[in-house]
């Protein structure tokens, strides 16, 4: 495991827990360019970003999909294989090159239902990170669209 990827891990969950879910991840490479999900596909994989960089995006009827965030290194890329019915809420695409940790999410969810201090720590990391997001794309509306001095960030 990298440092990169062991800074994102390191916040929420122990050596122990990180331990327990970095055994079940494999190394994989993207080139530019790559549709790694779609918003309504099935959710069955997840990534810890070690290198380049990933947009998620949105669809907007009669155009393309919107591009909204993007994520680099240490970064965890999807979160709905956690949450039933398990289906991406975004999708997502490689910008340049990437380097990743990928993780098979039955996999995950397997072994967060047979181990539950390791299932709630998942569960916490992978809330937080939502939670994150959350208040990031709260921030960037505030920012397009409250009124200058209209003091709505208080």
């Amino acid at each position: 495991m990298t440092t990169a990827t062991t800074a994102g891990l390191t916040r929420t969950l122990s050596a122990e827990y990180r331990g327990r879910l970095m055994s079940l991840a494999h190394e994989v490479n993207f080139s530019s360019g790559i549709r790694l999900f779609d918003e309504g596909g099935r959710a069955d994989h997840f990534w810890i970003i070690q290198s380049g960089t990933v947009a998620l995006d949105m669809r907007v009827p009669g155009r393309r999909p919107v591009a909204f965030e993007t994520l680099g290194a240490s970064e965890l890329l999807g979160w709905s294989w956690l949450f039933p019915p398990h289906v991406w809420q975004f999708g997502a695409e490689t910008v340049g090159p990437v380097r990743a940790h990928e993780f098979d999410a039955e996999a995950v969810r397997r072994m967060c239902a047979d181990d539950h201090a390791t299932g709630h720590a998942v569960a916490l990391w992978v809330g937080g990170v939502v939670a994150g997001r959350l208040q990031a794309a709260r921030t960037r509306l505030l920012d397009l669209y409250a009124p200058y001095g209209s003091g709505s960030r208080g």
